[in-house]
């Protein structure tokens, strides 16, 4: 249903409400919901003006309230309603595709999750993505027509000029690819693409751990090692999407030879593949849960391998700390999982090679979002997106 409608005149009052209606639907959009006073402080708008609004919009179909308690306190909580249309998020890491759909209001109806061969080429998982996504719309009586944007992560930076892989090397079978376009055409619905710490980061800071932040980085550490950069909830990507990417930041120049081309990155001494290599020998550990489960029950070498890449991590951090200088530092993946194991060692490395200002170095906190975060970022992407058009094959700048 539409917020508004015709062409009212610049700077009438009809303008000026429509205007104003339309802050209350994209706050909406970025949060999912909010009580009226929440959409009051994030719109500017008097708490009277948003209280006519919301009682006009939910009247017409387009907003839902329903009272709540917080803190003892009744208020009036409200989301935008499920006829506005459904969004899509696609989340391929590297050994897995999650999938959810969910409406404008966040509220998920659909998840699935398969896993991928590790190297997995674009044109068959995008195949795939397309069927799963058509068999997950029909389970809740809906299709295509009703996906309003689809938000998808890659575990790779993203040029925004042309929506491909920024370097070379990093994931073989999606290089020279227009990801975003190459899936719209197979489904034919808006698609907006980002690298995966990124959009683990932009659900950190709309609802998890770094809400609030003014300037944070979420670190997400898995098979791969990347950063996203947020400013004021805004990501920062930099020229060609490169920016965060401290899995290749060098930590020993005469260490192993990196994908990137590179000698002794960060990647090659503390993400996934470099941890379980250290113990190839052991048929026990084939999977980053196994070196979870080893440490969480006391085993001394699998506890040291984490520490180890977290003092790793930690310095690589204090080079970003340097200069991005961050309030907050949010580390996800699947060795975050880890926990003080990991974070102690990290904090140790940090203080040591950052340079520290009144308060310290940044503090380190673990990200509240787990395996999700990123998923939960493809999806607000696309709700971030829904209405902006079908320009695709780029990522979304807020």
């Amino acid at each position: 249903m539409a917020v508004s409608s015709g062409n009212p005149t610049p700077g009438s009052q009809t303008s000026l409400r429509e205007a104003n209606r339309a802050r209350i639907v994209a706050s909406l959009k970025r949060h999912g919901h909010l009580t009226q006073v929440e959409l009051a402080g994030s719109t500017g708008l008097s708490p009277a003006t948003v209280s006519n609004i919301v009682k006009e919009l939910a009247a017409s179909g387009v907003l839902n309230t329903a009272v709540t308690s917080r803190s003892g306190r009744r208020a009036t909580e409200v989301t935008l309603a499920r006829q506005l249309g459904l969004v899509a998020g696609l989340h391929f890491s590297s050994r897995h595709l999650r999938v959810a759909i969910s409406d404008v209001g966040r509220t998920i109806v659909v998840e699935n999750h398969v896993p991928l061969a590790l190297d997995h080429r674009h044109d068959r998982e995008l195949d795939r993505a397309a069927l799963l996504l058509s068999d997950m719309l029909e389970s809740v009586n809906a299709s295509f027509d009703d996906l309003l944007a689809v938000g998808m992560a890659v575990p790779v930076p993203i040029d925004s000029r042309n929506g491909m892989v920024a370097t070379p090397g990093l994931l073989r079978g999606w290089e020279n690819v227009p990801i975003a376009e190459s899936l719209r055409t197979r489904i034919e619905v808006p698609v907006f693409v980002d690298n995966e710490a990124n959009l683990g980061g932009l659900a950190e800071v709309r609802f998890g751990a770094a809400r609030g932040a003014d300037v944070a980085a979420y670190i997400e550490v898995g098979h791969s090692i990347s950063a996203g950069l947020l400013i004021d909830g805004a990501l920062f990507r930099g020229v060609t999407g490169k920016a965060g990417q401290i899995g290749h930041v060098t930590i020993d120049e005469n260490g192993p030879i990196c994908r990137c081309g590179g000698r002794g990155c960060l990647d090659t001494l503390a993400s996934g593949p470099a941890l379980l290599e250290l113990f190839r020998d052991d048929p026990g550990m084939q999977r980053m849960s196994d070196l979870l489960v080893m440490a969480e029950a006391g085993d001394a070498s699998a506890r040291r391998v984490i520490a180890d890449a977290g003092r790793h991590i930690g310095t690589a951090a204090a080079s970003l700390c340097n200069l991005f200088d961050p309030q907050l530092l949010v580390l996800g993946g699947e060795l975050s999982q880890a926990g003080e194991t990991l974070l102690a060692p990290l904090r140790h490395a940090l203080e040591r090679s950052a340079l520290a200002g009144r308060d310290g170095v940044p503090e380190v906190v673990q990200g509240e979002l787990g395996d999700r975060a990123e998923l939960l970022g493809c999806l607000a992407l696309a709700i971030e997106n829904v209405g902006v058009g079908t320009d695709v094959g780029t990522t979304y700048r807020p």
